[in-house]
Parts: structure tokens; sequence; C-alpha cells
């Protein structure tokens, strides 16, 4: 069993005060009977996200930073479309606020949206996407998947590093994304009359005011591994950190290490093969279960260290 952690720690301010009372005694327990991996190490302006880094590592995918083939491999999924070679993307609606300063990206996904708006939109915007020889097909609400050249190798920014922030460093910035960047503009303006968003705005919903590209690239042959090695993504504290609610965060960091860490401990203990992997802004660290070693038997009879200042590191 392998548990993949995103958000398990963040460099604000407000988790770093909560991390300092923190208790969560089974992670601190578990990683103690772990033996760690070495460090992945990224940046916090990484296109792709320590979890995701992780994850495609995990599935046996080649990691080139903002190129996980993440909608490809979504694509492959479909059987209608899993007969098309070359690259994907996934396209979806989002809402910008633009202020004096910078332009922030505030909703991604857009909330309450109905399949029947996602339809009507899609076809507003499929002769755009068209002339620049990329295909739109439906996956989801306000989310789709894109076929084109255009897509083989250029890197894009992961929905989680731009959900909240100013988008400036996140713009694509390679030569072969200026027909990408003009798209963005006529989805802007497209949707800035549209009506779809004029019935959005009558109810108090945000408007669906752009868009963006990500999960760029060309999906492998095959994943490797079975189905039943691959990862479990826990989604806890996905929300709580992304919104700054560092008290929910603690909370769900709580729940989670009574369930889903207390099952892998209890695995551990039984002897099964498990394995942990905890990713913060910049760095993902696995832990992995071995027969261990006289030295870390002598270990586990202590107190184990403090879990802040794995954390923390991430």
């Amino acid at each position: 069993m392998h548990l993949l952690i995103p958000y398990a720690a963040s460099h604000a301010e407000g988790c770093q005060a909560t991390l300092a009372t923190l208790k969560v005694p089974n992670l601190q327990k578990l990683i103690s009977r772990l033996n760690a991996e070495a460090l992945d190490e990224g940046g916090e302006l990484s296109w792709s996200p320590p979890h995701e880094r992780a994850l495609a590592r995990a599935l046996g995918l080649a990691v080139a930073d903002g190129l996980i083939p993440w909608a490809a491999l979504q694509a492959q999924k479909y059987p209608e479309l899993a007969h098309l070679q070359g690259a994907w993307a996934f396209v979806t609606l989002c809402h910008w606020q633009a202020t004096t300063h910078e332009v922030t990206m505030r909703q991604l996904p857009m909330q309450d949206l109905s399949a029947e708006e996602s339809d009507t939109l899609l076809v507003a915007m499929k002769p755009f996407f068209a002339q620049d020889g990329i295909t739109l097909y439906p996956h989801e609400p306000g989310r789709w998947l894109a076929h084109g050249a255009v897509f083989d190798g250029l890197p894009s920014a992961s929905p989680d590093r731009v959900l909240g922030r100013n988008l400036s460093p996140w713009m694509p910035t390679a030569a072969q994304a200026s027909g990408l960047i003009r798209l963005v503009s006529e989805m802007q303006m497209l949707l800035y009359t549209h009506p779809v968003n004029d019935a959005r705005e009558r109810r108090g919903a945000l408007a669906a005011n752009a868009i963006w590209f990500s999960g760029t690239g060309t999906a492998p042959v095959s994943l490797s591994g079975p189905a039943s090695a691959r990862p479990v993504v826990v989604t806890a504290l996905r929300e709580p950190a992304l919104q700054d609610d560092w008290t929910g965060w603690a909370s769900a960091w709580h729940q989670l290490d009574a369930s889903q860490i207390k099952q892998l401990l209890d695995a551990q203990g039984r002897g099964d093969t498990v394995q942990l992997t905890l990713c913060g802004e910049r760095h993902a660290q696995s832990w992995v279960h071995q027969p261990p070693t006289l030295k870390q038997k002598i270990r586990q009879l202590f107190t184990p260290p403090p879990i802040q200042g794995t954390l923390e590191q991430l």
C-alpha cells in the first residue's frame, strides 16, 4: 500500500505557525519505522508540483517540468480517442481577476458550471481552436481534452500551481506558445459577451472569463506496473491549504492521522509492504518498508523525533 499526500506542508506563515503545535502521532511513529528514500528536490516555481512529480514517477512516467502528459493519459481511457497519436492538453475554463498590478487565478475549475453550459461554450470555442489545428473533445463540464501538435514538448503549469496566485510566472513563454496566447485572448473576448456568462452573473456566479492549458505532452505506450501497485492520492489537505485555512488543514491532518495513516501503520506492523510519500511546495519525500536493521530496532525503542522538522523541510 502506498499513500501519496499532497500539501503535507507549506512555507506560508500560517502553516509554519500551525506546524509548531501539530500532533500526528501515528505519522510520527510510522516514519520512524520506515526508510527514507532520496529527496525529490524542486522549487516553488517549478511548473509541476511535487505531488504530480511523485505520482508520475510512481506510474513509471519520465518527469520533465511542466511536461507530465496527464491529458494524454486521460485521452487513452476513451476508446474513441485512444487511437489518436500525438500530443494533448487540458483546456479548462477559469476566472481571472485583474487588478492594477497583477492578474490572479481566482477560480479553476469553474464551480457550478452545468453540462449544458459547458456544451454551449464548447460549440462556440471549437472553430477558434480548429484554426490552429487543435481539436477539442468533451471530458467534464468546463474542461476539455485538446489534441494538437502544438502541445508536443510545450511545458505548462499545473492548475495547483496557479490557483490563487499571480499568473505572470506561469504563462507559457516558448516560441510555439504564441498561437495559444492569442487563443487565450480570443477566448477572453468571446466569453466576455457570451450569454452563458450573462446568466451566471445574474445568479451571482463568477463568470468563466478565461481558459488555462495544462497537462501537456505525449503519453507513453503504456504505464509500468500493475494498477494495484499505484499510490492512493490523499486529497484531504488540498482545499484548506489552497484557501490558507490552516486551522482546517490541521483538522484534516488529525483526521488523516487517525484513519489512513493509522491503517498504513497497522499494515507495516503486520509486515506488509508499505510506502508513504509526503509532498510540500518544493520537495517530495518517500519512505518505504524494508526489513529493519538492528540500529532501527533499537531506535524504535525510543520516542521518535518530532515530526515538525520533517514537514518543514518539504
